[in-house]
């Protein structure tokens, strides 16, 4: 798909190598690496995003590299973060003006916060997008596991219809780059 960017989003070694790990995690990244080799193959720009903080996620600490499964590329764009939005702050919609992006395939953790609160921004900003329903996560919440969190994101954020663009769902197997 021309001017199409794959934006992955936090599946960095703090956030997926502790015990217990988000949920489906291991299934997940495997849907990311897919998405990654599709991409590669298309010459689509992959743009991974990191959240930073002072605590456990300093920048260039153990815990906020990429997680050790995930198939990087030094060709890879890297936007580091210090909010659930991508976009603020960041240098991303520099990188994705630059390359002339109007779609994004979104992917990555956590879903109630950085993955919904960055394809809702997507969205604002006029990208069009593509949540991967099953390359996103997160972690149980004491009022509600990550299953029914993840389902009842991708399940709203695909209903919105008052955007410019579309927000569409589809399964890792369905993405054509």
């Amino acid at each position: 798909m021309e001017n199409t960017a794959l934006l992955i989003i936090d599946v960095q070694q703090g956030l997926f190598g502790p015990t217990p790990m988000p949920y489906n995690a291991l299934t997940v990244v495997n849907n990311i690496n897919i998405l990654i080799a599709k991409a590669r193959t298309k010459n689509i720009p992959i743009i991974f995003i990191q959240h930073e903080d002072a605590q456990e996620l300093r920048y260039l600490s153990d815990n906020w590299q990429l997680y050790s499964l995930i198939n990087a590329s030094s060709n890879d764009y890297v936007v580091r973060k210090t909010t659930p939005d991508s976009f603020n702050h960041t240098e991303l919609s520099k990188i994705m003006q630059k390359l002339n992006i109007t779609h994004c395939v979104i992917c990555g953790y956590a879903t109630e916060f950085c993955i919904d609160t960055s394809t809702r921004q997507a969205a604002v900003l006029n990208y069009a997008v593509t949540l991967v329903n099953d390359a996103h996560t997160t972690h149980d919440k004491n009022h509600l596991d990550a299953a029914k969190i993840i389902q009842h994101h991708t399940i709203s954020l695909s209903s919105m219809t008052s955007f410019s663009v579309p927000i569409i769902a589809k399964p890792t197997q369905d993405i054509e780059f």
